[in-house]
């Protein structure tokens, strides 16, 4: 009895300190699994330039909207650095061409094509103080798009398992670390043919041993898996999709491994070991940049460029599942355009457009708690909210971010502001906020 009682406590401690080591990461953009929700998470409820910044560090990279990964100490990002130097640059090979062309490809709203070389680097920072550790440039070429005003250069996010460190700066090829920065391997790819010239930008996911890399553009539409140990390529399938920016999202079904893709014309669920459709769904508008979030049972899949949508879909169908009882609820109207919803216990949450407008919904009936509630003192939001300890965080474009209650009513605990301009989502370690905007990454701590 007394060694059953010692192999409970060890075990008890084991487990302990397992979910003390998941709280204490950030392995992807919006963290585990793209949730955006720190389990174990608190970190302060107000804070400005002058009260709770623990540090403050300046970024010397252009406007990229990589969005900051932590594992231990460390803090992972991407830059696409200005050398100011004319040319062509080191151009890495293109292994294949784009034979489709759709719609207006690079030309439209974007910024023209630079003529200056870029360094494109990933960035090592020390979470405790915000120095710098190591930087690699992984190559330096001149960016044969441009990209909208608001974007960047480097704007995909990295991921990390602990042990690698996988880059994906599409165009410009994907890249693998260990995290002191030592080289594995890399893949190159065909250049991306980006609609309206807006730049590209998402985030890989890990399913199981392989690395799920997406790239829908106005050329040939592909999804990856590759192995994440030695970069070999394990499938390849084609999308029937234009350009979206909505990241792939790994989930458990039925004991099995899913990919799920959100789009314009369908949203998919691909079988992570083969890459063969499970089902897929339509409904959502054009321009797919929200990444989908869910629970066991539902995912919920949103966007809101001309039109509006957030569908929950039953998990564990197979087929078209397109006007059938698998889709269990939908919205159709102030639903997100680019920041993704979060799903917080039984809420869901999602702005309207690109506005500091939320609205929040009962997630498994779909029954309004509040619709439309306007967040007065923030413009616009890029960033997708988190939630931690009872909160909803909401990052702002003008450096404003709420701090709502997790509850049945519309109840706003803080409103804090910054000095910077904020397109890159939140991430929570413990008991800090990092928050990276175009000038300076924070981390936001209690001072008591």
């Amino acid at each position: 009895m007394r060694k059953i009682s010692l192999i409970s406590i060890i075990l008890v401690v084991i487990l302990s300190f397992s979910v003390l080591a998941f709280g204490e990461n950030w392995p992807t953009w919006r963290g585990e699994n793209m949730m955006g929700i720190s389990a174990n998470g608190n970190p302060p409820v107000k804070w400005s330039e002058s009260e709770n910044v623990k540090w403050k560090v300046g970024l010397k990279g252009d406007t990229s909207n990589s969005t900051p990964i932590i594992w231990g100490d460390k803090i992972f990002f991407h830059e696409a650095v200005d050398t100011s130097k004319k040319g062509e640059g080191i151009v890495e090979e293109q292994p294949d061409s784009n034979k489709k062309q759709r719609g207006r490809g690079g030309r439209g709203r974007g910024k023209k094509k630079p003529t200056n070389i870029f360094k494109f680097n990933v960035v090592c920072l020390d979470k405790n103080t915000g120095k710098e550790i190591w930087t690699r440039t992984v190559t330096e070429a001149v960016p044969h798009e441009g990209h909208h005003k608001d974007n960047g250069h480097a704007s995909y996010s990295p991921i990390t398992d602990g042990k690698l460190l996988w880059c994906n700066f599409g165009s410009r090829g994907l890249y693998s670390y260990d995290l002191d920065g030592n080289f594995k391997w890399k893949k190159t790819f065909p250049q991306m043919k980006i609609r309206a010239g807006f730049g590209e930008g998402n985030s890989p996911a890990l399913a199981g041993d392989n690395l799920i890399v997406l790239m829908d553009q106005e050329g040939d539409s592909i999804i990856y898996a590759f192995n994440k140990e030695t970069g070999k390529l394990a499938w390849k399938k084609d999308r029937d999709e234009a350009t979206s920016w909505t990241s792939p999202v790994v989930l458990k079904v039925d004991g099995k491994l899913q990919v799920v893709v959100n789009g314009h014309k369908n949203v998919i669920g691909y079988d992570a070991s083969n890459g063969d459709v499970i089902w897929k769904c339509t409904g959502q508008t054009q321009n797919v940049v929200p990444t989908p979030v869910a629970n066991s049972e539902i995912v919920y899949c949103t966007s809101g460029f001309r039109g509006a949508m957030l569908q929950a879909i039953k998990l564990g169908n197979k087929g078209d599942l397109t006007g059938t009882d698998a889709i269990i609820w939908q919205v159709n109207e102030a639903t997100p355009y680019v920041p993704s919803p979060v799903l917080y216990e039984n809420k869901i949450y999602v702005c309207s457009g690109n506005k500091g407008i939320v609205s929040c919904y009962n997630a498994k009936t779909g029954k309004p708690y509040y619709t439309k509630q306007k967040m007065d003192e923030m413009k616009n939001i890029y960033a997708s909210a988190i939630g931690a300890s009872g909160r909803v965080y909401f990052v702002g474009r003008n450096g404003v971010t709420y701090v709502l209650k997790n509850s049945d009513s519309y109840e706003v605990l803080s409103v804090n502001k910054l000095d910077d301009t904020f397109d890159t989502s939140p991430a929570v370690v413990g008991n800090e906020l990092f928050l990276k905007g175009k000038k300076s990454i924070y981390c936001i701590a209690n001072s008591k």
